[in-house]
């Protein structure tokens, strides 16, 4: 297929090319098989390390925005008016900002974005065989590039395109804006997922997408009500991903007990309203949020006290996943490098050893392993809304789920996280309410009519539909940050208006 640029008109490219993304995505030839090194026989157990980079996109930019109905509205640092000023990355204005808080680690962090362009090239070069998973948001895949630091993008193209190097590194899929499933309106979360997968190739071309096989959800986030549950599993099946990482506090086998087995790939079984079921592989994330655990390369010591297990007649060495932060925090900026080193020095290609999600997918699939013979779970709680439905239809989780309410007040379904301690929906509705009014006027205006998804006024609104759902907005509390989420919300519903009477 013919390149496609990454820019259009100052957009970054998410939307236009929607057949092509489709027809690669749908490829299911082995990609990691053909190249490995491994041999599944010589292994006892393996682990597997993703470093997630993220970066929101605010109205912090200098004035000169789109201010589509500006009024009298309060002034971001630097004195630009929010409702006119330029989208920039949060590292733009970090760097801009210097003094401000932490904003001084703002070239620290652009160089955690781009180190493994050199570290992964570097230790194979001295006999290492390291394998990392990279899981880039595409607000931070634009912002880097609109700020002038494509040279970051630019040092991480050989190890995801070099013949000689990809094997070392496997990219996963993510929501283009870092939307959090439970609390994004569901016909939305295709959207995202798309956007990302286009905007990927038009940086690294198509065969790099090809490759992309795996998804890492914003916050480990996984919904747990039936029917959003069903939506988003089955928009990661459409989008043509095989597996998912998802957080081991997260998910129950289907008898109702907590997570059985977490060192094997499990098969996520969604199951909604109408009793239709879709299902995907799951990859477990184990323990909790704490960076320290892929910083100081703590799965390569679990797996060390790990041997083979038997699954479905088949003898194969158990996985122990984890992703953290690639850039935020004193251990992960500083000790992670000279960690990593230390320990792929420790192994080679038998034993333990490191790998990534689909090049061990596609290594047990080779030996006869299939996905009817994984353990199978579902989202956490959902087997106490299931024994409450006496008739499946439009509505019975509902029904269900109001049923547990009443006799606990606290029971919620709002989906786990990385974290049982945060929720993604209480609490914000000044951010929730006009981000789905934002939505619902994009699929009022948009859907069920011809639109030339190439245009810049369908691309303008995608993209501010996709910022506004940033989970930044919520994590970082009420203020200025739930100031932005209104104003991007706002100038998404000008364009709406504008552009699309």
């Amino acid at each position: 297929m013919d390149s496609i640029p990454e820019i259009v008109n100052g957009l970054p490219n998410i939307c236009g090319a929607e057949a092509q993304v489709a027809e690669v995505m749908s490829w299911r030839k082995p990609v990691y098989l053909p190249e490995t090194n491994l041999r599944l026989d010589k292994l006892e157990a393996v682990f597997a390390i993703a470093l997630h980079m993220h970066q929101p996109l605010i109205p912090a930019g200098a004035t000169g925005g789109d201010a589509r109905g500006t009024t009298n509205v309060p002034f971001v640092a630097g004195g630009a008016d929010i409702q006119s000023a330029e989208m920039i990355s949060n590292l733009d204005y970090m760097t801009r900002n210097p003094n401000i808080g932490d904003n001084h680690n703002a070239p620290v962090f652009a160089e955690c974005y781009a180190r493994m362009g050199d570290i992964i090239p570097e230790s194979v070069a001295e006999g290492r065989n390291p394998r990392v998973m990279l899981d880039y948001s595409g607000e931070l895949l634009f912002g880097l590039r609109k700020m002038g630091r494509g040279d970051v993008l630019e040092r991480l193209r050989t190890i995801t395109c070099d013949a000689g190097l990809r094997k070392h590194v496997e990219w996963l899929g993510t929501m283009w804006g870092h939307a959090v499933a439970s609390s994004s309106p569901l016909p939305d979360l295709k959207l995202h997922m798309r956007a990302w997968q286009q905007h990927f190739a038009a940086i690294y071309g198509w065969d790099a997408l090809a490759r992309v096989r795996g998804f890492s959800p914003p916050e480990m986030h996984l919904p747990n009500h039936p029917d959003a549950a069903y939506e988003f599993v089955k928009a990661l099946k459409d989008c043509g991903y095989r597996w998912l990482l998802v957080q081991e506090h997260t998910v129950e086998s289907l008898d109702g007990r907590g997570l059985q087995e977490k060192h094997l790939p499990c098969r996520l079984v969604a199951r909604n309203s109408c009793a239709a079921e879709v299902s995907i592989i799951a990859l477990i994330k184990t323990q909790g949020s704490d960076t320290k655990l892929v910083a100081q390369m703590q799965p390569f010591y679990e797996a060390l006290t790990l041997k083979r297990r038997t699954l479905g007649g088949l003898s194969i060495p158990p996985i122990v996943t984890q992703i953290g932060d690639g850039e935020n925090g004193g251990v992960m900026m500083n000790e992670f490098p000279p960690c990593f080193r230390q320990t792929i020095a420790r192994f080679g290609t038998e034993g333990v050893v490191n790998v990534t999600g689909t090049e061990y997918l596609e290594m047990i699939e080779a030996a006869g392993a299939t996905d009817s013979m994984l353990p199978a779970i579902r989202p956490i709680h959902q087997g106490l809304v299931f024994k409450r439905i006496t008739k499946w239809g439009p509505g019975a989780a509902d029904e269900a789920i109001a049923q547990l309410r009443h006799e606990n007040p606290g029971f919620t379904m709002d989906g786990g996280s990385w974290t049982n301690n945060l929720s993604w929906v209480r609490g914000y509705e000044n951010v929730l309410t006009p981000m789905n009014r934002l939505s619902a006027e994009f699929h009022a205006a948009l859907d069920n009519r011809n639109v030339d998804t190439t245009s810049h006024a369908y691309r303008n609104a995608l993209f501010h539909l996709l910022v506004s759902q940033t989970s930044c907005f919520r994590y970082w509390g009420q203020g200025m940050w739930t100031d932005y989420a209104r104003e991007i919300s706002r100038r998404g519903s000008g364009i709406l208006t504008h552009d699309f009477r």
